[in-house]
């Protein structure tokens, strides 16, 4: 079975990476961040499968070193996600299907993973009352930023999907920086506005360095379920 995991960032996938690169029919797939990026992204990988013109493009976003042929039989959207429901801890992997799949929710609840729901947003819940507040609006257990754009695509070529999280950061916790305020308009992180944030403000550096730490503990926890899954 060839499988498509999807991850919006390098930082998310680094851990996966070298699992990946010793299994066959395996391809990861950096989208970006966000709704548009990330349909733009699966889009055209897709459509590499049917025409191989696009390639060379495929290949700059692949984290590995071949485009397969085929339309996968799987497609993952993964990363990092934020707590809304207080209960969900950090490192927990939580997963959500579009449609009915026994046989997929099976593998995901064998592998680790809890099943949740999850809200597709458009800005990061950087504060624990916004995060309580989209908890009352939505229901939603854990929140992220590219999955609703992909299932739409997987959906329309009947491909089955997961989303497949881990929690980075809890409901119970604020993010140390505004990270909405310092994404440039396509989304992704501008470094300079970091720069900036942290010489005004040198007191978030410990814990900038703590989310660092939990994110690259998250990282590591998804990677351990995904190897599971894709036994």
């Amino acid at each position: 079975m060839s499988v498509l995991i999807c991850f919006a960032l390098k930082e998310e996938a680094a851990p996966f990476r070298k699992i990946a690169a010793c299994k066959s029919g395996i391809s990861i797939l950096l989208t970006g961040i966000g709704r548009r990026n990330a349909e733009k992204s699966v889009r055209e990988f897709l459509n590499s499968c049917r025409s191989r013109g696009n390639e060379t493009q495929i290949k700059e976003k692949l984290e590995t070193p071949h485009v397969v042929s085929c339309e996968p039989d799987l497609v993952l959207t993964c990363g990092f996600a934020g707590g809304l429901n207080p209960d969900l801890k950090l490192g927990e992997v939580v997963f959500e299907l579009p449609n009915a799949n026994a046989q997929l929710s099976t593998r995901l609840l064998a592998a680790g993973a809890r099943p949740a729901k999850f809200f597709c947003a458009d800005r990061i819940a950087t504060t624990v009352s916004k995060k309580r507040r989209l908890r009352y609006e939505t229901l939603a257990d854990a929140g992220e930023m590219e999955s609703a754009a992909i299932h739409i695509v997987c959906a329309e070529r009947g491909i089955p999907s997961a989303t497949v999280r881990v929690i980075s950061d809890t409901a119970d916790e604020d993010l140390p920086l505004d990270f909405n305020a310092l994404s440039k308009p396509d989304k992704n992180l501008d470094y300079g506005k970091l720069f900036l944030a942290v010489a005004k403000s040198p007191g978030k550096i410990p814990a900038l360095m703590k989310l660092q730490k939990q994110t690259q503990f998250a990282a590591e926890q998804l990677a351990n379920v995904l190897e599971k899954i894709i036994r």
